[in-house]
């Protein structure tokens, strides 16, 4: 057998090149848990906003490095930044999460679980 013999067919990429390096840089900023923790303090939080003078507590670390955590959270489209005087206050960004779900569900459509049938 040779090397342009296959055994399998072809295989085509299920993401295009530019939707992985997105995906995959939302991702590296979930990667770490005070990034998650972070987030989901973000957006059980009323309004689903939060100031950083908030959010250092929860996470017992330092304003300066709660506030690099949120940086790379907003770079990723997780979180939106608005300055108000002193501090900044951080905000879900309305269904980047549920992109993120959606994006997930389209890259491993096969490792998705089947939709009930709906009653009758």
């Amino acid at each position: 057998m040779t090397t342009t013999d296959a055994c399998c067919g072809s295989v085509a990429p299920a993401v295009d090149v530019a939707a992985a390096r997105d995906l995959a840089r939302t991702f590296k900023a979930l990667a770490d848990p005070t990034r998650v923790q972070l987030l989901s303090i973000v957006t059980a939080h009323e309004g689903h906003e939060a100031c950083v003078c908030d959010l250092t507590e929860p996470v017992g670390l330092s304003q300066p490095t709660v506030s690099h955590h949120l940086k790379i959270l907003v770079e990723a489209g997780l979180l939106e930044r608005e300055q108000r005087g002193r501090w900044a206050y951080y905000r879900a960004v309305p269904g980047a999460v549920a992109e993120l779900a959606d994006s997930v569900a389209t890259l491993v459509p096969a490792l998705m679980p089947e939709p009930a049938p709906a009653s009758a």
